[in-house]
């Protein structure tokens, strides 16, 4: 039972915490109420979950809003705000987060070519900004089942496209056990074993979102 010396963490062809930076796009109360491809409150413990992975592996994260400033819309959902907290966020008025210049150079500046990229919704604003990094030579992946469209066919023909594209599906499990990777990682086995808790349903905390007409 001996764990063979860790790899080069930059080079690995897995996701690593020193090789992967996450990208969070438009969690927020109105786009939340819409989504329809799978339930809300798992799908926001899920998220919540990758976030708080983000923060626990020490990813850079690239956390997006749009139409805050503007009025138009309200701010992220309290969990995800909660989580990230100590993050700035990077408002828009772009459908695709990659033609606002500031995300993008928030991107670029992070130095990392993988992308764990979660947005709502995943027909608009994950499809694009996710082909466009595909095209600017970043690999990308999603976890799935923290991602949601207006309708489970918009959902699944956006995965589609993106995959077709070159991006990588990924779950919110492998996401976890991806960047942990041993268990003999002793420092961050606790809050490891805690995203589970946090995202395993009846076992877990619970969530409540804005319901926002």
């Amino acid at each position: 039972m001996t764990s063979e010396a860790t790899r080069d963490p930059r080079a690995d062809h897995l996701l690593t915490p020193q090789n992967a930076a996450f990208i969070i796009i438009d969690y927020q109360p109105v786009q939340v109420n819409s989504i329809a491809s799978m339930d809300r409150q798992l799908m926001l413990n899920n998220i919540a979950g990758c976030a708080r992975a983000a923060v626990v592996y020490d990813l850079p994260i690239i956390h997006s809003t749009v139409n805050v400033q503007t009025g138009l819309n309200k701010p992220p959902v309290p969990h995800v705000a909660k989580v990230l907290a100590d993050y700035p966020t990077y408002d828009r008025t772009t459908i695709n987060s990659w033609e606002d210049v500031e995300f993008r150079k928030a991107v670029e500046a992070t130095g990392r070519k993988k992308l764990i990229m979660t947005a709502l919704w995943t027909e608009a604003c994950l499809t694009f900004p996710a082909l466009d990094a595909l095209a600017a030579g970043y690999e990308v992946y999603v976890p799935v089942d923290a991602v949601g469209g207006t309708s489970l066919a918009a959902h699944e023909a956006a995965l589609r496209r993106i995959e077709q594209a070159g991006g990588k599906m990924i779950s919110v499990p492998q996401l976890f056990c991806e960047l942990q990777r041993d268990w003999k990682r002793s420092e961050t086995v606790p809050a490891f074993m805690n995203l589970f808790i946090e995202t395993g349903g009846t076992a877990g905390i619970q969530f409540s979102y804005d319901r926002t007409e």
